[in-house]
């Protein structure tokens, strides 16, 4: 399989120029060149298959120039062996709802499932190849624990992980900066997400700069990434053995409902992706009207939704667009000037897939509380977030993704039910351990110059 970027789509590119990159040189997100699409009796034949033998199937479709069949079946078996759930995710009922459990990985949080097979996939190609690499990724919280405990102690890797400074919940941050290996880098950034993730794409279009550290990225930029997450869509569909199926997705960097919508595109037979946002809601704005005017963050109960421009709402706008990156590239210059509103004929073809709502704080709380009331279930504010859409949008029947423990988010419940959930014995020592980490200002200069003097 080939892959272009969603800003010049002229070039060619191998699995592992997408994988090891992250992100184009011309600042767009790579896409494939054509997809596979299943057909309803190649279906038939996923359907049986386990949670690691589906993945080793959908991940081959992407990356079989890259890897062999036998060795991703190998990588994908030893990245889900640290799961506490044999099939890696769970599905649980609450009243007529279906919960997504993604939680069950090392660090608690649905990046688990991609992030694992991705650590993985770095060890293998640097075995084969004499290099180092330097990865820098930003997170609102999740994405940063995730890479790290699937980075951290692997030989010819660093790995850089920019947060913003007091503005995730303290046990997101604990999971992050208790780690003690020497290959670990945490930075507290003094603004917002929006200004970490800002500050990585700078230094990856900084040609000079990105190649000289061998820089890659893990964001859910990462198609790899992506490619990941599509498999317990695929895999939800063949447990729940219904004719089409809708999910609700929490998401605030629209990762997660991409790979709902690259699964649609694969065959899945999706109904609706319905976008659940708290209140940095630019998602629900573009989908429900064509809005994608970024405003000032704010801090809420669900910081990892606490995002105001979502990196791969990019590779929407590319499709949508009939795959014209020109096209693609003239909209981004746009949305970085704050001035783009979708076309009613490209929003007429967004809202055959997506749906959208958000849910603010109070609501939140209000659905953990009466969720715990009803089904003696503690929900994290991303999952309530989910739930509260879900039926705002009156789909009952629908499937929820569960992105995190709810013991992660101790004030969000507390302020809900007066408890919270405590973390599993294996992870509870983080409580109470040393932190390290680095606070910078939002400069990009100063954070190349930090990681420049680590490496």
């Amino acid at each position: 399989m080939k892959y272009v970027s969603t800003r010049d789509n002229l070039k060619e590119y191998s699995f592992k120029d997408v994988f090891i990159k992250g992100l184009a040189d011309d600042g767009g997100l790579y896409v494939p060149k054509s997809l596979k699409k299943y057909g309803t009796q190649e279906l038939s034949k996923l359907k049986n298959l386990s949670y690691n033998e589906l993945s080793t199937e959908i991940i081959n479709q992407f990356s079989s120039d890259f890897i062999t069949k036998n060795e991703l079946s190998s990588l994908v078996s030893k990245s889900y062996s640290t799961f506490r759930e044999k099939e890696v995710v769970k599905i649980t009922e609450i009243g007529e709802l279906k919960l997504l459990e993604l939680f069950h990985g090392p660090t608690l949080a649905f990046k688990d499932v991609a992030m694992q097979f991705i650590g993985n996939l770095y060890e293998y190609y640097l075995t084969k190849n004499d290099k180092r690499i330097n990865i820098v990724v930003a997170t609102s919280g999740d994405t940063g624990a995730a890479a790290i405990n699937a980075i951290k102690g692997k030989s010819n890797l660093n790995i850089f992980v920019l947060h913003p400074n007091n503005r995730i919940s303290s046990v997101q941050r604990k999971l992050m900066t208790t780690i003690e290996e020497k290959n670990v880098f945490n930075i507290a950034i003094n603004g917002n997400f929006d200004d970490c993730q800002n500050i990585v794409k700078s230094m990856f279009s900084d040609l000079e700069f990105s190649k000289s550290i061998n820089m890659s990225g893990v964001n859910s930029i990462n198609w790899a990434r992506i490619v990941a997450q599509t498999v317990y869509y695929f895999y939800s569909f063949f447990k729940l053995d219904q004719e089409k199926i809708t999910f609700s997705v929490p998401t605030g960097n629209f990762g997660d409902a991409f790979a709902g919508y690259l699964a649609k595109k694969m065959g899945l037979p999706i109904d609706k992706l319905l976008v659940a946002t708290n209140e940095n809601d630019i998602l629900h704005r573009a989908i429900s009207r064509g809005d994608y005017i970024s405003k000032e963050v704010k801090e809420t109960s669900s910081p990892s939704m606490d995002i105001q421009l979502a990196s791969n709402f990019e590779r929407l706008i590319y499709y949508i667009n009939n795959s014209n990156s020109e096209k693609t590239s003239e909209i981004m210059r746009k949305v970085k000037q704050n001035s783009y509103q979708i076309e009613k004929k490209n929003l007429d073809i967004i809202q055959k897939d997506f749906l959208s709502e958000s849910c603010n704080e109070q609501e939140t709380l209000n659905i953990i509380k009466k969720n715990y009331e009803k089904n003696n279930m503690i929900l994290d504010p991303h999952t309530a977030v989910g739930v509260g859409v879900a039926k705002k949008l009156s789909f009952n029947d629908c499937v929820v993704l569960s992105t995190a423990h709810p013991c992660k988010f101790p004030d969000a419940t507390k302020n809900a039910i007066n408890k919270h959930e405590e973390l599993p014995k294996e992870l509870a020592h983080v409580l109470h351990k040393e932190e390290n980490f680095q606070i910078l200002r939002n400069d990009v200069e100063e954070v190349k110059k930090f990681v420049k003097s680590k490496i």
